[in-house]
């Protein structure tokens, strides 16, 4: 059960380091972190791939660290970093652009804040290396130092105060009242992680409690009994994807039903891009491919949901001769123009900034995007159940 009470990565705080080689990234973020996170060197382009650290940063609470190879990295090599650079732009809630303060700014640093820009993302600019300029010529401007630690904590709170508002952001609170009995269902199968429940399974049981409504956990073989030994109906009853369709078939139609799966994608600001996209299984043609991405590593099993039950479910529904490929973590392709169809997890590793921008990455090149949970029930027919807690997303099918 370890790990169990600390923040998922998902939820916290990304905020990225981006600037120039050897402008003083790393050695901000050691500063700033009060911990020796990133190699630090006089040469140009110590740091040569992202580095990500998961973090306590007062006054901020639960946040991820990332520094960022130089974005004026030359060679192949330095362009494979810099488009790394600018993959993590997608998952970064801040930027702070460190710039080195004897030299000024850069194109890569106006291009940077360009790309800040076009994404919406709250930055700093923080001018390093202010010991070694005699005055601090422009009134406005973020001066600080990684050496003498002049301007650190002014930094720390500027960030502080950027970041972003989650608070009215419900997994399933809002669709629950105090006292309501909500059955959760919970298969455990090879799949399954040992001695624990999966993050979306323990985030809703703690929306649950933090409603005041009650939840009671139960495997899909002792549904019915469950049922039958409550004495009365449940107010919502909320499943593993997986077992969409035994579970359907035991529910009573007068239950609202929906998935773990569907919540997190409404949670991760996915939903209304999945039950669009989901239709587009009912245009896949023999030859297709569809793309299948996991924002979570694991070893897969068999019966994998993934790359097992999915693609089996989606070739008996439509008939067709389809292939499939499998990407997982932070591999996910720029280029989607290969693929008929994205089916997406429901994003609970992912910042809902890093869901967001995938969906956004398949809707600007006109590909369809779903999610496990809305394509699981639409194949089994019961995507209009599953989506009647969402009255204004029923409305669309």
């Amino acid at each position: 059960m370890a790990g169990m009470n600390q923040t998922p990565t998902g939820e916290r705080v990304h905020i990225g380091f981006f600037g120039s080689r050897n402008a003083g990234k790393s050695s901000v973020v050691n500063a700033v972190t009060g911990q020796d996170l990133a190699v630090v060197s006089d040469v140009r382009g110590t740091t040569t791939d992202p580095v990500s650290k998961a973090m306590e940063l007062l006054p901020l609470g639960p946040v991820v660290i990332i520094d960022t190879p130089g974005f004026d990295d030359t060679g192949n090599l330095g362009e494979l970093r810099v488009r790394k650079t600018r993959q993590i732009l997608n998952k970064t809630d801040i930027a702070v652009l460190v710039v080195d303060a004897a030299e000024g700014m850069k194109d890569c640093d106006r291009e940077l804040t360009g790309l800040f820009k076009e994404k919406n993302i709250p930055y700093i600019t923080a001018f390093n290396k202010s010991d070694l300029i005699c005055e601090h010529s422009e009134e406005g401007l973020m001066y600080v130092s990684a050496l003498t630690g002049e301007g650190i904590n002014e930094l720390k709170e500027k960030i502080a105060s950027m970041k972003p508002d989650g608070s009215d952001k419900r997994l399933v609170a809002d669709k629950i009242n105090a006292g309501d009995l909500v059955v959760l269902v919970v298969p455990i199968d090879k799949a399954a992680p040992k001695g624990r429940l999966i993050l979306p399974q323990q985030q809703t049981i703690r929306d649950i409690l933090d409603s005041g409504a009650v939840s009671v956990v139960v495997r899909e073989t002792e549904l019915a009994d469950t049922l039958e030994k409550l004495g009365r109906r449940p107010d919502l009853v909320i499943t593993d994807s997986q077992v969409f369709g035994k579970v359907d078939s035991i529910i009573p139609d007068e239950v609202p039903l929906t998935s773990f799966s569907i919540l997190m994608a409404r949670y991760k600001g996915l939903l209304d891009d999945a039950v669009r996209g989901v239709t587009a299984v009912d245009s896949l043609k023999d030859g297709d491919t569809v793309l299948i991405a996991e924002g979570c590593t694991h070893h897969r099993q068999c019966g994998d949901i993934g790359s097992v039950k999915i693609p089996k479910w989606l070739t008996e529904y439509t008939g067709k001769t389809l292939n499939f490929r499998t990407v997982s973590g932070t591999e996910f392709p720029e280029d989607l123009s290969p693929y008929a169809l994205v089916i997406h997890c429901g994003g609970c590793m992912l910042s809902e900034r890093e869901v967001r921008a995938r969906a956004k990455n398949a809707a600007d090149q006109g590909i369809p995007i779903t999610n496990y949970g809305t394509m699981i029930a639409f194949v089994h027919g019961i995507l209009k159940r599953s989506l009647g807690i969402f009255p204004d997303l029923e409305e669309q099918l």
